[in-house]
């Protein structure tokens, strides 16, 4: 019980981190990084869960395919920092604002909410009953996700690419 309450504290500040790092480093290439972070935290906490195929998920897609394709955007525009922001620190007191809101709502939430306890239940194998349901009843609107990302990539390519003007 100590292993998993020791290994649940460490993906849980793992996630926070991140988090954190995301939401206040200044440098991209580092929020790239904090989100990777988070992101394993995130899937970690899944397979404690016992949700292994969400885990897996999780890490292949987020981390293997949207994270991957932030850090070619942010390697692909060296030139990023010549921009000129006006609005540097425009919200800040309105994002803290919103922070202290949210999280003594949280807090007040998680505190007082009646949680309801109960045993610990065998672990069962969830990945045959999602592959099922993926590639039988719910095989219309997955495809329709697949395509929608790709049309997503495709389109992200087009914005990112440089336009060739010809010689006039």
């Amino acid at each position: 019980m100590q292993t998993e309450l020791a290994v649940f504290i460490f993906f849980a500040l793992a996630t926070l981190v991140g988090a954190a790092s995301v939401a206040l480093s200044r440098n991209i290439f580092w929020s790239a990084m904090g989100l990777l972070s988070s992101l394993i935290g995130v899937g970690g906490l899944y397979v404690l869960l016992s949700a292994d195929f969400v885990a897996i998920t999780q890490l292949l897609v987020y981390i293997g395919g949207v994270l991957v394709l932030i850090i070619f955007a942010v390697m692909l525009t060296s030139h990023i920092q010549d921009i000129n922001i006006s609005n540097r620190s425009m919200g800040l007191f309105g994002g803290y604002a919103v922070f202290f809101v949210v999280s003594t709502l949280l807090s007040f939430v998680a505190l007082w909410a009646p949680w309801k306890l109960t045993g610990k239940e065998p672990v069962a194998d969830t990945t045959a009953a999602l592959g099922d349901g993926l590639l039988g009843t719910w095989l219309l609107p997955f495809e329709i996700t697949s395509v929608l990302l790709v049309a997503t990539l495709v389109g992200a390519i087009v914005i990112a690419r440089k336009e060739v003007k010809p010689d006039s």
